[in-house]
């Protein structure tokens, strides 16, 4: 599918944002202003706070690092709740968040991702972000956070860029919530027409220094066979998407009501009044 021009918010300052509301489900459609999934949100500013003000968000859930949101914490606007969430603490290695020291060292970047091995680090990656005993933590306390009667508002949820994380995040909630396989990849890729332009500049000042761009494009962009192997990992780990949810994160079943009957806007149910929309 495309992806309605209307879920994507176009904010300067936080690439990659967009609202997940919209998408068919089981047994209706995603409420729209409910749950959004960006890129990090260090550098919101100027019109972009007032923008994102206007979303109606009260709840960020950080999937990024310890070391990551000390080194570029989110700048939040009053009263938005932060919730650290550290997907990749048990991880020894992670080619995207390294990604950025890489870029400046053309050797050290040829080892790490040259014959395809940028590839395969991507994939490990993904089966770790399923898997991890880290992973498995940070991704209940989302899910049962996301679900609390007592929190209100919308929600958003990021990492560093919004695609690995983050798309993983955003992966298995749609599934849990019965979008269809083929909408779930296709909001998974839109980070590649969403955030890449975005990244030019990273890629402009690599190539100044005699790095081989074609060699990070495998860890800036997402790509099928990166979901795939999370996808992959949920059955072969724990037999599938409900599976992960109930023996991998130790859901309940009736948690997993409670994440359909909040998200879920049943058809013939109609959508309740949304903060203004902002779409390109």
């Amino acid at each position: 599918m495309s992806i309605p021009i209307t879920r994507r918010i176009p904010l300067r300052s936080a690439p990659n944002l967009r609202d997940l509301g919209g998408l068919r489900a089981a047994g209706g459609v995603l409420r729209s202003g409910a749950v959004y999934r960006s890129a990090t949100l260090a550098r919101l500013e100027g019109d972009d706070v007032e923008a994102f003000l206007g979303l109606g968000i009260t709840t960020v859930y950080d999937l990024r690092t310890v070391g990551e949101r000390g080194a570029s914490p989110d700048r939040l606007p009053d009263g938005v709740r932060l919730v650290g969430l550290d997907v990749l603490a048990d991880s020894t290695t992670d080619v995207a968040a390294g990604v950025g020291q890489l870029a400046s060292n053309p050797v050290g970047l040829a080892a790490t991702l040259g014959d395809g091995r940028g590839v395969e680090l991507m994939r490990d990656s993904y089966r770790n972000i399923v898997s991890l005993p880290s992973a498995l933590a940070a991704y209940r306390a989302f899910y049962l956070d996301l679900i609390d009667p007592a929190r209100r508002g919308g929600a958003l949820f990021h990492c560093t860029t919004g695609k690995d994380r983050t798309g993983w995040a955003a992966a298995s909630l749609l599934l849990l919530l019965g979008v269809s396989e083929g909408d779930v990849r296709a909001d998974y890729l839109e980070t590649n027409t969403d955030l890449l332009p975005a990244l030019q500049p990273l890629l402009a000042a690599a190539a100044a220094k005699g790095v081989d761009t074609r060699l990070l494009l495998p860890v800036l962009g997402v790509r099928a066979e990166y979901l795939d192997a999370a996808i992959d990992e949920a059955h072969t780990r724990f037999g599938g998407i409900e599976g992960y949810a109930v023996d991998g994160l130790g859901l309940d079943p009736a948690d997993l009501v409670a994440l359909r009957r909040r998200l879920v806007l049943h058809d013939g149910e109609a959508q309740p009044s949304t903060p203004e929309r902002y779409s390109s």
